[in-house]
């Protein structure tokens, strides 16, 4: 699933969500599906493109930006920003976002 999205609403968003800069924690996890969309395509982008990651790092890159890391390392996989091995032990960032 993807949705459109223009610079503005994105900036916006993050502007709202992450209220310590693009780098820093994520304050609010968002209930809308179009936000929730936009914090993970930005929190993807904290992992290098192409590069597999095991769970352990994939938790430990996320937890600097949200307690509940599971839910986004899932939205990751859902909104197809990576790709989770079969026995769901490593991460591989896509190359397509």
């Amino acid at each position: 699933m993807t949705f459109i999205v223009t610079d503005k609403e994105r900036e916006q968003t993050l502007k709202n969500l992450f209220r310590e800069g693009p780098c820093g924690p994520l304050d609010v996890f968002p209930s809308k599906e179009k936000r929730k969309f936009i914090v993970a395509e930005h929190l993807a982008n904290r992992f290098e493109k192409g590069k597999t990651y095991s769970e352990q790092e994939v938790n430990q890159i996320l937890k600097r930006a949200h307690p509940d890391f599971a839910t986004i390392r899932r939205f990751f996989v859902d909104y197809g920003m990576m790709e989770r091995s079969d026995d769901g032990r490593m991460y591989k960032r896509t190359e397509q976002r």
